[in-house]
């Protein structure tokens, strides 16, 4: 796979739960670290995406927000 996103981070599927239209795809990228993505149930179906499936969490943004308690 090549792609022009520096922000690549590979873990393991842990869940897809599929709406009406979206679907959230939580990934496991190590050390208790969960990112979950909404996309198009098309998307999950096109690549086949389910739990156990190795894949990867690829983040390309303008902005980044940060937050501190």
């Amino acid at each position: 796979m090549k792609i022009s996103a520096r922000n690549r981070l590979k873990g393991k599927i842990t869940d897809v739960k599929k709406g009406a239209t979206t679907s959230h795809v939580r990934i496991d990228v190590g050390n208790g670290a969960v990112v979950t993505a909404s996309i198009t149930n098309e998307a999950v179906d096109e690549l086949d995406l389910k739990a156990g499936d190795s894949a990867y969490a690829i983040i390309k943004a303008t902005d980044v927000m940060v937050g501190k308690d």
